[in-house]
């Protein structure tokens, strides 16, 4: 949506911790509705984010406590008295953190996030499991792996009742986040009971006492997975959702599962059960669900809700659906939003287009994809025409060529495999 549409707002600063790939898109919506600078709070910004005409930058030491981070976001706000605030986030500590000290924060800040007992009870993901469940939503097959107790000697993981290989992941972001351990992975695949038990092991060494699922593996390259984004307004009604076919996939240790290329496109009964999962559990704010259509028999499985709107926010706002829009109406100007659904098909992309068509297996997609390419309908969220640094410009287009030395060290091994 344009700022022609919604009017700059010099009385709106939005404040996002972070400083990746995924803060920039929330950044750069603001900036196209309502004409402002986001505040990026962050120890080390990339430069596509510390260079942007959509961002000023606030230093946050590296690895700072709460403590500090309440600190720096108080001090924020007495800095800008005045303003109308709204803080923002896209990473599962961030939001944790969020939830954790929310009835602080929102003295300063409108916060579009669920509270900590709906982080609690549906972003775990073997609570969100057991909520699937409930609502007979399908999800796939799980075994919990409980670690809070495995320096016990006698500690042992349950029996694995599916075949290998598997998928094991842990079942909050946070959680493992604040351990680190060498060869460390965001999702595990395992190829047999041994390598398993070796995870288990460098989990227990790491002092790693979370919970972990290990869950069947669901075949399938990545265009079977599906994204769902959704802002459930402060009455209770999912005013805004969307959804967008994955093309393509990171396979870096640290950012597999991240999507990098999409296709935006309505996916009627996906929507339907993510409004159900949301309406049942009182949840408020965003949300964002990650879905695997089985090729079996076509089974939409869903994997999880992140509390947060997700790192790859942006294809909403390039499909003509803004989700800054209805949640500054609902939060800062307390006015009901209008509902919307992002219906229209743009290609997303962070990668060059010869990359992603080399990937692309299926003719009809490649087609497709092409098809959206020349027609203009092609939008990476780093080319944002209102930015004019050079330094950017020439930084984000380095980023482009290395994108195919990344891809060819780490695609090969995980082809066919999505999380």
């Amino acid at each position: 949506m344009s700022n022609d549409e919604h009017g700059d707002r010099d009385d709106l600063l939005p404040v996002v911790l972070g400083g990746d790939i995924g803060v920039y898109g929330i950044g750069r919506s603001f900036h196209e509705a309502f004409g402002v600078r986001s505040i990026a709070v962050a120890s080390a910004p990339t430069e596509a984010v510390s260079r942007s005409v959509a961002f000023g930058t606030e230093h946050l030491p590296a690895h700072a406590d709460d403590v500090t981070v309440l600190e720096v976001l108080r001090r924020l706000a007495a800095t800008h008295r005045g303003r109308r605030m709204v803080l923002m986030a896209n990473h599962d500590v961030h939001s944790a953190f969020v939830a954790r000290h929310a009835e602080e924060l929102s003295q300063w800040y409108a916060l579009p996030f669920p509270d900590l007992d709906i982080v609690e009870h549906v972003t775990d993901k073997a609570a969100f499991a057991r909520v699937c469940d409930a609502l007979d939503v399908p999800t796939p097959a799980t075994v919990l792996v409980d670690l809070s107790t495995a320096e016990d000697p006698s500690w042992t993981a349950p029996e694995v009742p599916f075949d290998f290989p598997v998928v094991a992941k842990a079942a909050r972001g946070d959680a493992y986040d604040a351990v680190e351990f060498p060869g460390k992975r965001k999702i595990w695949f395992v190829e047999h009971p041994g390598e398993l038990q070796d995870l288990w092991t460098t989990l227990r060494d790491a002092g790693f006492r979370g919970t972990f699922l290990v869950q069947e593996l669901v075949p399938g390259d990545n265009t079977q997975m599906r994204s769902i984004t959704a802002y459930v307004d402060s009455t209770g009604r999912t005013s805004l959702v969307g959804s967008a076919r994955v093309l393509l996939e990171d396979h870096a240790p640290t950012m597999i599962g991240n999507p990098v290329a999409m296709i935006t496109e309505p996916f009627e009964q996906l929507w339907h059960d993510a409004r159900r999962i949301l309406e049942h559990t009182g949840y408020r704010g965003f949300a964002n669900f990650d879905v695997k259509v089985d090729p079996r028999d076509g089974r939409a499985l869903f994997f999880e809700v992140n509390p947060r709107i997700g790192r790859n926010n942006w294809y909403m706002t390039a499909g003509g659906r803004n989700p800054m829009v209805p949640m500054v109406a609902d939060l800062v100007d307390h006015r009901p939003p209008e509902p919307e659904e992002l219906r229209a098909e743009v290609l997303y992309s962070l990668v060059p287009d010869r990359l992603l068509l080399h990937y692309l297996r299926d003719p009809a997609l490649r087609e497709r994809v092409g098809g959206l390419i020349r027609s203009g309908r092609r939008f990476d969220p780093l080319e944002y025409p209102a930015e004019t640094d050079l330094h950017r410009r020439v930084v984000v287009a380095l980023q482009k060529a290395n994108q195919y030395r990344k891809f060819r060290r780490y695609y090969p091994e995980a082809t066919d495999r999505s999380f």
